[in-house]
């Protein structure tokens, strides 16, 4: 039988958001796990607010706003506060009522330098790695290092000489997007800075691409599970990964371990910072320049890493396509890695609900 189309809606409705999300929801063991790393970190939020006026956005809302806009690959504070709204999954996610009013996308705004002041977000990826490794989900004796670049929020028409003055600059023919000529000028970070972006650098991730202004980020992932260890922020230089990934594994990697690699990890600052911390650089041979040799790839782990360690490009590629992190929407480093720390904490939040069954 033909059903009505009714036009008017009920006056009054009993039903919450808990009883129209499916009991198998994934992102039910993603909110347990969130919110268990949240609770740790009370203190630190009672730390940020005053204890007089009036009160704020609970700070737990806010970051697990950012693990759905992650998630969900919601590209702007001010879109996921329209579908908050009328999302009723996002609602449920973050405790709200039917009734209770979305809020403002400004408070993203205001409290983003509050929770960078604190490191909020670091702590936050930080609890997540402590769940996993809690749960025995993470290995303690294989890593794997990698890089890539970001695209900054800055164009390529920003990237002026230093030494200019905006006197020497001719005025703008259309000053929203103002026509410039730099065929055949020689432009060097050393002598260029943009305008918009000072930290971006220009950069390129390899032989006939296109240099773009860029950050770069780098992942340290234990090899058992593909989980991030660490997830790092820096200035796009030629050193950059070197220096990040000896960085990362002095700070999380015990001697024995082994780390894989690939070519631009072969290196012998690397190879040799990697052997005086007492780890073992399974990184990927060149045939010249090659800064290991037999000693190291006979054995069989050798291979293995080799195998394995192309999983990390997942970690690039997910935060680029869902997370939309191939471009940041911030200016600056620190901001840049503040967004980096919440989708890595994403990342591994997903991955977690999905090996690790978890009571709601």
């Amino acid at each position: 039988m033909r059903g009505d189309d009714t036009k008017q809606a009920a006056l009054f409705s009993l039903v919450s958001p808990e009883q129209r999300v499916p009991k198998d929801h994934p992102l039910r063991a993603i909110k347990v796990l969130a919110e268990r790393v949240l609770s740790s970190l009370s203190r630190t939020f009672a730390g940020m607010y005053s204890k007089t006026g009036r009160p704020s956005i609970p700070p737990e809302r806010l970051l697990k706003a950012q693990v759905l806009m992650a998630l969900y690959s919601v590209r702007s504070d001010r879109m996921f506060c329209e579908q908050l709204d009328y999302n009723l999954l996002f609602r449920w996610f973050l405790d709200m009522t039917m009734d209770e009013p979305a809020f403002d996308h400004s408070s993203f705004t205001k409290n983003r330098d509050r929770l960078l002041e604190h490191d909020v977000a670091g702590q936050f990826f930080a609890g997540v790695v402590n769940e996993a490794r809690a749960l025995g989900l993470m290995s303690s004796d294989h890593f794997t290092v990698d890089g890539t670049l970001i695209d900054a929020w800055a164009s390529l028409k920003s990237f002026r000489p230093k030494d200019e003055t905006p006197e020497d600059r001719d005025p703008p023919d259309d000053p929203g997007n103002p026509t410039v000529n730099f065929h055949g000028e020689q432009r060097r970070n050393d002598t260029h800075a943009s305008t918009t972006d000072p930290q971006a650098k220009l950069a390129r991730k390899g032989n006939g691409k296109e240099a773009k202004l860029s950050f770069s980020a780098h992942a340290l992932m234990e090899n058992r599970n593909g989980l991030l260890v660490d997830l790092r922020v820096d200035a796009a230089t030629g050193t950059a990964e070197r220096e990040n990934a000896l960085a990362m594994l002095k700070a999380h990697v015990h001697a024995g371990a082994t780390v894989g690699g690939d070519k631009g990890y072969n290196h012998r600052a690397f190879v040799d910072g990697c052997r005086e911390l007492g780890i073992t650089p399974h990184v990927a041979e060149k045939t010249k320049h090659n800064a290991i040799d037999a000693r190291t790839t006979r054995h069989a782990g050798y291979s293995v890493s080799m195998r394995i360690r192309k999983r990390v490009e997942e970690i690039f590629g997910w935060g680029k396509t869902t997370a939309d992190l191939r471009r940041t929407r911030f200016r600056g480093i620190a901001r840049t890695q503040q967004r980096g720390y919440f989708i890595g904490a994403a990342l591994n939040l997903l991955r977690i609900a999905r090996m690790s069954p978890i009571a709601g």
